[in-house]
């Protein structure tokens, strides 16, 4: 630039008809300029003459033709870039090697774009929907089945149980009796209603009860002690012309001698060994 200053501050040549830079009012030949207050270049370490565009970031200067992406090469003056390392890097470079790749679709999530997290993976916004009616999850509740999700209604439609007694979608656990699901806390006695899961149970016309209500219901009664016979656990009970006892009292009337896989002789309502009903 020419101007009236005449000569330089530093070097004190004269500037008619050269060229000089301002600096604090003070006017410098280019040269002058240059030596003194010229940038050292971030790329080509060169300094960056006042006649250059001076292109400066985080303290830090490069050229014009310097300034471009550390992986690419391609020039970013007036285009986004990211630091990385003190590294510069055009918004494709930065996103293929730090950013975020989608679970579904595997595909770089851009800066900038919104991105869904669940389970320690990223998505894009748009792929993170429901497989089947494929409508946006959000933040709404959601199940997981074989790495794909689902709302729970598509869930519930597709995949999910219905209790055999209140007919209600079993979303977790349940019993499955005679080849039907229910909730545990469905499945109960038919006679006082406790709850049978992870209990002993008897099976009577489809229904489950609890060994108390089998017993007081249906068991046959020992005719002996008059208590139920349940054979539970593989329980021996001998039968007898209707009548019927447990293993443990089947002896004979007079002395107590057990008849289990004996003969024995019945006088009335008792049963004797041969002994007992010979004498």
């Amino acid at each position: 630039m020419s101007s009236n200053h005449t000569d330089c501050h530093y070097c004190l040549q004269s500037l008619r008809g050269r060229k000089y830079a301002l600096r604090e009012e003070n006017a410098y030949c280019v040269t002058c300029y240059d030596s003194l207050f010229a940038n050292p270049c971030e790329k080509c370490k060169q300094p960056i003459e006042c006649d250059s565009k001076d292109l400066a970031y985080k303290g830090r200067h490069w050229h014009e033709g310097c300034f471009k992406c550390a992986k690419c090469s391609r020039s970013l003056v007036e285009k986004p870039f990211a630091a990385k390392d003190e590294l510069l890097l055009c918004t494709e470079c930065y996103s293929d090697e730090y950013s975020s790749k989608c679970f579904h679709c595997q595909k770089t999530i851009m800066p900038g774009s919104r991105k869904m997290e669940f389970k320690g993976s990223s998505w894009h916004e748009s792929c993170f929907v429901c497989q089947y009616c494929r409508q946006p999850l959000g933040t709404k509740p959601l199940i997981t089945k074989d790495n794909e999700n689902y709302c729970v209604p598509c869930f519930e439609k597709q995949f999910a149980h219905h209790c055999y007694s209140c007919k209600k979608v079993i979303t977790s656990g349940g019993v499955t009796y005679h080849d039907q699901p229910w909730h545990k806390e469905c499945f109960v006695c038919a006679g006082c209603k406790t709850q049978l899961s992870g209990q002993r149970f008897i099976s009577k016309d489809e229904y489950p009860y609890c060994v108390d209500c089998f017993s007081k219901l249906y068991a046959k009664k020992c005719a002996a002690c008059k208590k139920p016979i349940t054979a539970l656990g593989g329980a021996k009970f001998i039968s007898f012309e209707e009548r019927q006892w447990h293993g443990e009292c089947f002896n004979c009337a007079k002395c107590s001698v057990s008849l289990v896989g004996q003969g024995f002789l019945t006088r009335q309502d008792d049963v004797l060994c041969h002994e007992c009903g010979s004498a």
